[in-house]
């Protein structure tokens, strides 16, 4: 597809089209109530939701595209000038309310853009959308693959979000006699909510602007904003932090649980013991790690590593994630094998190409050779600068330097500092043909 023509989760000027995969806040950067730069396409519940994250938006601009359905838009070539058709199809991306992946073709081939994804085998809900990308994709070959790698790394293992949330409820049920907090997003885990709810037979306690989104969504008994008819909150992510944990226990005892795929890379986060009681939370992929003193208990569920973690008296830590871990990943590009790959996520947790772990999968054989001989060649150019300095007189800084590039290369697919994981950003794409190279 050519440049100019179709743009996914980004919102500067120079395409015809827009497309919004869901309403979390890293894939609206530059989205605002003023925006006005074109026809807006996204499902139907993200079209309900949006006028509560920008007010006074122009409505008018909103085209609803229905899951399971083609779709078509007549835009012009950039190139000839000539009328060209674009026909994309929703699927259900098994995210958050109205996140859904875009299914493109036309002229230039067939392009899959996930979005943020959960690619499960066990619900009934991913075996639905499974089978419509199944016919969607019926004797055509997907070109390009434009692909959630937030947790493209084998470090990332967690079981499916049935098995976390009954986790989470059997943290909730051993603290009878405790006032339970639980963060989350503006928008997401509202099954776990929801689970939570009917098993224990409660309401849940939300903040307003929850309240009115939970509201939208159709669930209008289950969620309460008095404090006084129930035991458990579910609180913004961003005030869920120790601090706050020890002035509730200073009234009422409370438990906190934080619901996230990321610090269940159990070597991700080796040292962070050693850090004092009440440090500041460590931003991971938009989560936080917090640094306390940690003692986990691990067991093997569904060939991933199941580890539920407690944090100091207060806070505890399930692997309940709304993003594919690494192995179904893999199985869901073995299911569309896709030509070509490319990361929606510029800068994640792993931070690595695709192609390096999936290239074979998507028989491009020689872009994943490309990538691994691009690789050698940094690494030969950082053992010509070693070998320059040691020319000057610094004994044994080549060896030194060996040594401690070997220890980067060893740990580069999980090491993140702060101050990058802080600047994280995830940008959307234009959709556009390119080379592998």
């Amino acid at each position: 597809m050519e440049s100019g023509m179709v743009s996914v989760d980004r919102w500067t000027a120079g395409s015809q089209v827009y497309f919004l995969t869901h309403l979390h806040a890293d894939h609206l950067s530059g989205l605002t109530s003023k925006w006005s730069r074109g026809p807006l396409y996204c499902s139907r519940t993200t079209a309900k939701l949006l006028p509560i994250k920008f007010p006074g938006f122009n409505l008018s601009l909103l085209h609803i595209v229905e899951i399971g359905q083609w779709h078509s838009v007549s835009l012009l070539s950039p190139s000839s000038g000539s009328s060209t058709t674009v026909s994309f199809m929703a699927i259900d991306a098994h995210h958050c309310p109205g996140a859904v992946m875009y299914l493109f073709r036309g002229e230039f081939g067939c392009t899959l853009y996930t979005g943020d994804f959960r690619w499960e085998s066990t619900s009934e809900r991913a075996q639905t959308g499974r089978t419509m990308l199944l016919k969607a994709m019926k004797d055509v070959q997907l070109d390009m693959l434009y692909l959630d790698n937030t947790y493209c790394n084998p470090t990332y293992c967690f079981p499916s979000r049935e098995v976390a949330a009954r986790q989470v409820l059997s943290i909730i049920s051993s603290h009878p006699n405790h006032d339970v907090v639980i963060a989350v997003d503006t928008l997401g885990k509202e099954n776990l909510l929801l689970y939570i709810s009917r098993v224990l037979k409660t309401k849940i306690w939300v903040w307003p602007e929850r309240l009115q989104t939970m509201h939208l969504l159709g669930f209008h008994d289950i969620f309460t904003t008095k404090t006084s008819v129930t035991r458990i909150r579910a609180v913004p992510r961003y005030s869920f932090n120790i601090e706050t944990l020890e002035g509730l226990n200073t009234m009422r005892p409370t438990i906190g649980i934080m619901p996230s795929g990321l610090p269940w890379a159990p070597k991700a986060f080796r040292g962070m013991e050693k850090l004092p009681l009440g440090s500041p939370p460590l931003l991971l992929h938009n989560r936080w790690h917090t640094g306390v003193t940690t003692s986990s208990t691990s067991s093997k569920t569904n060939g991933g590593s199941l580890s539920s973690g407690r944090h100091d008296h207060y806070i505890y830590t399930v692997p309940y994630s709304d993003h594919s871990c690494f192995s179904e990943l893999q199985k869901f590009i073995e299911f569309v094998k896709p030509i070509n790959i490319k990361s929606i996520v510029s800068s994640s947790a792993c931070n690595v190409d695709p192609l390096y772990h999936f290239g074979s999968i998507c028989r491009i054989q020689q872009a994943s050779e490309l990538l691994c001989q691009r690789l050698r060649i940094k690494r030969s150019e950082k053992i010509g600068v070693i070998d320059m300095k040691s020319s000057f007189g610094c004994t044994g800084t080549m060896q030194l330097g060996r040594k401690k590039r070997k220890r980067q290369i060893s740990r580069a697919a999980i090491h993140v500092s702060r101050v990058r994981l802080l600047r994280r950003e995830r940008q959307g794409v234009k959709i556009v043909d390119t080379n592998p190279d």
